[in-house]
């Protein structure tokens, strides 16, 4: 009994205590439970069930499912971008760091509104996967996707329960940004193969991830050596860790899809050109 009674103290202390009292009450937000359970289940289907259930059965058509979802996403990401914006252009950027505002002022709940809407963003972006399996499209699950959308709603759910605002704004609507140039590019490619002339510009989406992988790693690399601001200096090292992995990964798929490619395509012209002479 002793054990569970300081287990739940434990929880009450981490979730309860040290959480913002401004948001521990939003949706999805008082406690890891929900959350949880979602990710779980979301994992186990896009790994195991889902997959299991699709192998005797035909693609899904969910052509407007995806466009209607994708504008969605779109409008969303945009929005978040459009408050970022707001937020650096109206906030003091102090001793290398955005302090998170704990009051209960209007600004200040608007700024802890964007990073809930971030961190819900996050949980509705688990359907890319979901569609990827109802279309059988199994070859895109790769692990880099599975970590990438099972680690940004912990970290959302880090950022609105102990730091709604602050940092947490500009950083989130960098990633909006490029979630805006990301769907757009989901969206014009599902409108069919007359349209992929237009999608000349893919892999420089990658190269724009990569940049935006820079740019937070900087901003948590600044806050960490900050010593007057209250971001919390543990979510700025899990977002660096993440930054550097994400780095790596989106690296490496870059290079592997483009750079090598390229390679490949060289050599076997010259070894054609070789024959022809």
């Amino acid at each position: 009994m002793a054990v569970v009674q300081t287990a739940l103290q434990g929880y009450h202390y981490i979730f309860d205590e040290l959480s913002d009292p401004r948001t521990k009450n939003w949706l999805l937000v008082p406690g890891p439970g929900p959350l949880l359970t979602i990710l779980a289940t979301y994992l186990y289907f896009c790994t195991k069930a889902g997959p299991k259930y699709m192998e005797t059965r035909k693609p899904y058509n969910l052509k407007t499912v995806v466009m209607w979802y994708n504008v969605l996403q779109i409008i969303l990401s945009l929005y978040m971008t459009v408050m970022g914006l707001r937020f650096v252009f109206t906030q003091n950027y102090t001793n290398k760091c955005y302090s998170v505002d704990t009051s209960d002022s209007p600004s200040a709940m608007v700024w802890a509104s964007g990073v809930w809407w971030f961190y819900f963003g996050k949980i509705t972006e688990l359907l890319d996967t979901v569609f990827f399996v109802l279309r059988k499209k199994d070859r895109q699950i790769s692990f880099l996707h599975l970590y990438h959308h099972t680690i940004m709603p912990i970290i959302g759910f880090i950022g609105i329960k102990y730091a709604a605002g602050g940092q947490s704004v500009p950083e989130g609507a960098i990633n909006a940004f490029i979630h805006v140039v990301m769907y757009t590019y989901y969206l014009i490619s599902g409108l069919g193969p007359q349209y992929q002339k237009y999608l000349w510009w893919k892999k420089y989406l990658t190269s724009m991830q990569l940049v935006q992988f820079c740019v937070v790693a900087f901003l948590n690399i600044n806050s960490l050596s900050s010593n007057s601001c209250n971001y919390p200096k543990y979510l700025s090292v899990v977002v660096l860790i993440n930054c550097f992995l994400f780095f790596y990964m989106f690296g490496m798929f870059y290079y592997n899809n483009y750079v090598k490619t390229a390679k490949n395509k060289n050599e076997i012209s010259e070894k054609a050109n070789r024959k022809d002479l």
